[in-house]
């Protein structure tokens, strides 16, 4: 079995006509499941629905300690992309993760919109936590890559590579 992970960020964000504003209100991943065709035997846990912009250091911790706490091996957790490589970095230096393959990943663009990259990401991150050795990584629009050595580029709006100990921030 595999676990999915849900703590928000554009991956569920849906958009209020009347306020003209994004929010939560729940989550796609299970929606995205089924309309993918997903044969795996996977839970899906809502952690929380935060934008990454408003996540803390107690969030992190929250999420380290659920992957700590399931008895899945391979995770993979849906979050906001704007600090996903921080809570990466995290996980990474968490002890209690050792041994498990766990894939963060998230969406550019809003599943409620339609044209979001966010179903072809989830697809991708549950093949790799399957294929991958244990490690911490990231996975956007088809790449993987391991924690600590991947940023995310605003100018293009890509994830790329980055030389180790250089991951914190972004590049733009």
């Amino acid at each position: 079995m595999l676990r999915v992970f849900v703590t928000g960020g554009t991956f569920d964000k849906e958009y209020d006509e009347l306020a003209g504003t994004l929010h939560f209100r729940a989550t796609h991943v299970e929606e995205m499941l089924r309309r993918g065709r997903c044969r795996l035997d996977v839970a899906v846990e809502v952690l929380m629905l935060v934008d990454s912009l408003e996540m803390t250091s107690a969030h992190r911790e929250a999420i380290a300690a659920a992957c700590a706490a399931c008895p899945e091996r391979q995770l993979v957790i849906t979050h906001g992309t704007d600090t996903m490589v921080d809570t990466a970095a995290v996980l990474q230096a968490d002890p209690r993760l050792a041994g498990r393959t766990v894939v963060l990943t998230g969406a550019m663009v809003p599943y409620a919109f339609g044209s979001s990259d966010g179903l072809f990401n989830l697809g991708s991150a549950l093949s790799f936590a399957q294929a991958l050795p244990p490690g911490v990584y990231v996975a956007m629009n088809g790449r993987v890559f391991p924690a600590g050595r991947v940023r995310k580029n605003r100018a293009l709006g890509v994830f790329e590579e980055a030389s180790p100990g250089a991951a914190e921030g972004t590049a733009g």
